[in-house]
């Protein structure tokens, strides 16, 4: 067998057992779980110094295109947008000419596709034929974009096992801070001959920034409220959160407040907190069981519903929602006589602002025909009521938002 035939056969054998033996040694690194920059380094060097590409540019997409590998390019990369240069790119090609002088740093553009999604970029320049004897620009390339495609999943399929852990921490904070905003609900409601109140919650995320709460003040005099925080999730539930802390070191420490005074108080915490960026609207009454007189503001919440089974009334009068300005420009309080054996029924705008198929919502009046055909009903089973209604009346459409009821009745 002649000499060159010889040299080439065992060049070919050279080249393939290079091959697999770079493939197995990225194989072992993926699977004892290297980290990506270690598994970057193994990638270089087999390009580098083993296929001798002098110049190399690896992007790949990670919520946005990110060059995650470079080398010899004098930071050429940093004016490529691979969305509007190279996205339309979907085999191998080689950069012959191009409008952009900053492609011309480099010879070919490697895409790496997973189905119909483009995972990676990679751009190589400079390459030497003659250090692994045999053209690399017509024998290589595939290798090279099998080993990238190799490396690429690996660095994916690591963003994703930390997005799932991620994910699952995040699951886990938020069934915690659930269990923590259901415990700042009241747990002990009265249910007695003089008063009778109920609350019933549902947040349309895991947590959410509906609140209700009753504060016994003294033997006769109790304070309860309904209140709503801009937003939804998290933020809106550690705003409501300190809400409810302050309301009720305030109550605690000056039981003689006025409301007005309390608003006002309140106004300046949630200003504090919110930075402006969210507001709370709120519904908070002062009740006296021997009296029957009831103080109310409604700063800016959903008019709460109050009916005897003749009359019914809207608690309107009150002020601008609380953190919607440093100063609330005037408050004013509604002093009225509750009638015996009367009905309150306080709400949040996720209940009456819920759609159904034909985009009608539940709306106040829903609310109030509800109510006075069950006040013959304990304020627990009413508040049943009003959800059951609330889930048939929506038909397919989903939860739109928190939702927190809380009902009276003041024998």
């Amino acid at each position: 067998m002649p000499e060159a035939k010889v040299d080439k056969l065992l060049s070919r054998l050279r080249l393939k057992e290079f091959k697999l033996t770079s493939l197995l040694e990225i194989t072992n690194a993926i699977n004892d779980n290297y980290p990506v920059d270690r598994l970057l380094r193994i990638y270089e060097y087999i390009l580098r110094e083993q296929l001798a590409i002098s110049k190399l540019s690896l992007f790949i997409n990670d919520e946005g295109w990110k060059c995650i590998l470079k080398y010899g390019t004098k930071n050429a990369e940093n004016k490529i947008d691979v969305a509007a240069d190279l996205l339309r790119i979907r085999e191998i090609t080689v950069i012959e000419s191009s409008s952009k002088e900053y492609l011309h740093v480099f010879d070919i553009v490697i895409p790496v596709f997973h189905k119909d999604s483009a995972l990676a970029y990679l751009l190589i320049g400079d390459l030497d034929e003659e250090e692994v004897k045999i053209s690399p620009t017509i024998k290589h390339m595939p290798f090279i974009q099998t080993i990238t495609n190799i490396i690429v999943v690996a660095i994916e399929n690591k963003r994703l096992a930390k997005d799932i852990i991620r994910q699952e921490r995040m699951k886990r904070e938020l069934e915690v801070a659930a269990e923590m905003q259901r415990m700042l609900l009241p747990a002990n409601l009265p249910g007695n001959t003089s008063v009778e109140i109920a609350g019933k919650y549902k947040a349309h995320l895991q947590v959410g920034g509906d609140y209700y709460d009753y504060i016994p003040l003294n033997e006769d005099e109790f304070v309860f409220c309904v209140a709503d925080v801009s937003g939804k999730g998290a933020s809106a539930a550690l705003l409501m959160s300190n809400f409810q802390a302050n309301l009720n070191a305030v109550l605690k420490y000056a039981k003689d407040i006025s409301l007005p005074e309390l608003i006002v108080v309140l106004n300046d915490r949630v200003m504090e907190n919110a930075q402006g960026e969210k507001f709370i609207t709120l519904f908070i009454g002062k009740y006296n069981i021997r009296t029957r007189k009831l103080l109310s503001v409604n700063a800016g919440h959903n008019h709460p519903i109050l009916t005897d089974g003749n009359k019914v009334h809207f608690f309107t009068k009150g002020c601008i929602g609380l953190g919607m300005f440093e100063t609330i420009p005037s408050i004013e309080m509604e002093e009225i006589e509750v009638p015996p054996r009367s009905t309150i029924v306080c709400y949040t705008d996720g209940l009456v602002e819920l759609e159904n198929d034909e985009k009608k919502d539940f709306g106040t009046q829903h609310l109030v025909h509800l109510i006075r055909n069950h006040l013959h009903i304990t304020m627990e089973d009413l508040n049943g009521k009003i959800f059951e209604e609330a889930e048939t009346f929506k038909q397919n459409q989903p939860w739109i938002d928190d939702i927190a009821v809380l009902s009276l009745r003041l024998y």
